[in-house]
């Protein structure tokens, strides 16, 4: 929601429970104008609880202190020294009350699963810089390197990476001498490696265009956002290189959504607040989620790229399809803006494929973090089924939702499956694991006229943000599970995935298995971590009482516990942690080792410490 600071002559004061922070924000004509950022909703055992309208201030009533949220009306700020001035003493306390209920982001992931050590770590004595050393961004995973590193300290990827002009093909520790060489290369290794359907059998079509790129972050913080251009580019470099797209796949035609199309999942005044981002060049609903003057027209494309394939796969005119869009959209709920997302794309695609006929529609979520606007837009609605498998902690992990007793609600309960993983580092055994046991047994009983898979890689291997194992082959043989559905009626819709060659190499492969491409398995057999397999367990004892189905196959589980060759989750965990740790956003941790910190960044004193443990 956004928001402007108040005038001199206002006795209130703005509450975001999400951050204190105030972004400037650039109008089109000069004049400068500030947006607070908004909390769109908080969580409480899973709940949403939506504070207020989009568009509207949420300040706190000051007669007889007594703390209660009121809305006004957006006013600009006549000056830019209105937002510093200091608070009334006796607004003090309820301010520091709500600072603790502020909203969870993606960046709070790190901050509480790095924040377990060095705690009592002395740093009184450091010297700080006087200059800040020459540094460069890694193209891959956009974490900070000193210059004179040539590969990345987090991914190894190579300096002057070409990742974005020959995808993951390109080499991740030199520059390609010669490009036209490797494409025929890369096409000839194809050509003999995989297994290919008829190009008339397959009609897949992939919707993707150009203008969804000119979504970005105008003024970059402490480093790239993890949501970025570069995202489609390197997935698009691959599929070319690859001589997929263009050339195997039917190209689909941007199309930006109208109102009407989105008020069936959006109310109005969630869309006009999207829209009135087209009037500044730079704006944030969230710290972690922004806006740019294009960003309301690629949600719009990102939307209706989605509705025209579902109703093309729909109506015959293509077999399956992808959607090469951004921004994302399954954090989009009915009212809130948030996790990077501003519509719900996956939303729009379902109820788009309902208007062509298509009485059930089934949603598999692999994202690494929990679909909770998708949740929440068909939580009780029984001809759409949810099911997302995720990285939840016991909802320490963003965006905090999405436990196994979540179910749905009204008479829509059972349509609502979540598969929460209680750790990080989770791979292609636990996920194959949970699609045998649960989503294919409950997929199967509903019966899906149209399957869409909202496909987020961020649980892939060497994403910075997910920290899972999930390999390309993981995400392909999961793709073609779902295919013996809905009479191979499928959707991919790109959601989340920040690591570069991951993201490309993962969505290369589910795009292969849509043209027909079987993938190899290792072995036929899945054998679960004791973690997934508990997991798995606790699901199934929950939704086993709307699938009936379910019983005899979490009473064959506890018969064979005994008799189970686990993996080594010990091993796995600390191997994918350490992992995880070098891949975590690194001014996080080199905020407490502060000389570092300080050689990179600049920061002093108290300050230094503050930075380090928030959103910079």
């Amino acid at each position: 929601m956004i928001s402007s600071p108040l005038r001199d002559d206002m006795k209130t004061e703005v509450c975001s429970l999400n951050s204190e922070m105030l972004q400037t924000t650039h109008l089109k004509s000069g004049e400068d104008a500030h947006i607070s950022l908004k909390q769109n909703a908080s969580y409480s055992n899973g709940s949403h609880q939506i504070l207020a309208p989009n568009g509207i201030d949420d300040v706190l009533c000051d007669e007889n202190n007594c703390g209660t949220h009121i809305c006004s009306l957006p006013v600009i700020s006549d000056a830019a020294d209105d937002v510093t001035r200091e608070m009334e003493p006796d607004t003090i306390p309820v301010t520091k009350k709500l600072k603790q209920q502020k909203e969870m982001t993606f960046q709070d992931i790190y901050r509480e699963e790095y924040d377990d050590d060095d705690d009592d770590f002395e740093d009184s004595d450091w010297e700080p810089s006087q200059e800040d050393p020459k540094k460069w961004f890694c193209t891959n995973c956009t974490m900070v390197n000193l210059d004179d590193v040539v590969h990345c300290d987090i991914c190894g990827e190579y300096k002057d990476s070409e990742i974005l002009r020959l995808g993951f093909f390109a080499s991740d520790v030199a520059q390609e001498a010669d490009h036209a060489e490797l494409k025929l290369e890369v096409r000839d290794g194809y050509k003999d490696s995989y297994m290919w359907k008829s190009e008339v059998n397959n009609r897949t079509a992939v919707g993707y265009d150009e203008r969804m790129l000119l979504h970005s972050e105008v003024e970059m913080k402490s480093q790239p956002h993890p949501e970025r251009p570069d995202r489609l580019r390197a997935i698009m470099a691959s599929l070319s290189v690859a001589g997929i797209f263009p050339g195997r796949c039917i190209p689909i035609s941007g199309r930006e959504i109208t109102k009407e199309e989105l008020e069936t999942v959006h109310p109005m005044e969630h869309i006009e607040a999207v829209e009135l981002t087209s009037s500044m060049v730079s704006s944030y609903f969230t710290s972690d989620t922004y806006a740019n003057e294009h960003s309301a027209c690629a949600a719009r494309l990102a939307a209706g790229l989605c509705a025209d394939l579902s109703t093309a796969i729909m109506e015959g005119n293509a077999k399956n399809g992808f959607a090469l869009v951004r921004p994302p959209g399954h954090h989009a709920g009915v009212k809130q803006v948030m996790g990077f997302c501003l519509h719900n794309n996956a939303a729009v695609a379902a109820l788009a494929a309902q208007r062509a006929n298509a009485k059930k529609v089934l949603i598999v979520d692999w994202d690494v973090h929990h679909g909770n606007g998708t949740q929440e837009i068909f939580e009780a609605n029984k001809s759409v089924l949810y099911i997302s498998l995720h990285r939840h902690e016991d909802g320490r992990f963003y965006p905090g939702t999405g436990a196994a007793d979540e179910v749905g609600r009204m008479g829509a309960k059972g349509y609502c499956v979540n598969i929460p993983w209680k750790c990080g580092g989770v791979g292609d055994s636990d996920y194959l694991f949970a699609f045998q046991q649960i989503v294919l047994p409950i997929a199967s009983e509903f019966a899906p006229d149209l399957t869409i898979i909202s496909a987020g890689f961020d649980a892939a291997r060497g994403d910075p943000l997910g920290c899972c194992d999930v390999t390309p082959a993981g995400f392909a043989r999961m793709t073609h599970l779902l295919t013996a559905l809905s009479n191979g009626r499928l959707l991919v819709i790109l959601e989340g995935g920040y690591n570069l060659r991951s993201i490309s190499s993962s969505a290369t492969a589910v795009i292969k298995v849509l043209l027909g491409e079987t993938p190899k398995f290792e072995s036929d057999s899945v054998v679960p971590t004791k973690a997934g397999l508990q997991t798995v367990m606790e699901v199934l004892q929950i939704q086993m009482k709307f699938w009936p189905k379910l019983e005899s196959s979490l009473a064959r589980l506890q018969s064979e516990w005994p008799s189970f060759s686990f993996q080594n989750r010990k091993i796995v965990h600390k191997r994918v942690k350490k992992k995880g740790r070098l891949l975590s956003p690194v001014w996080w941790r080199w905020g407490r080792k502060r000389l570092l910190y300080d050689l990179l960044y600049g920061r002093l004193g108290s300050k230094a410490k503050r930075c380090a443990r928030r959103w910079p």
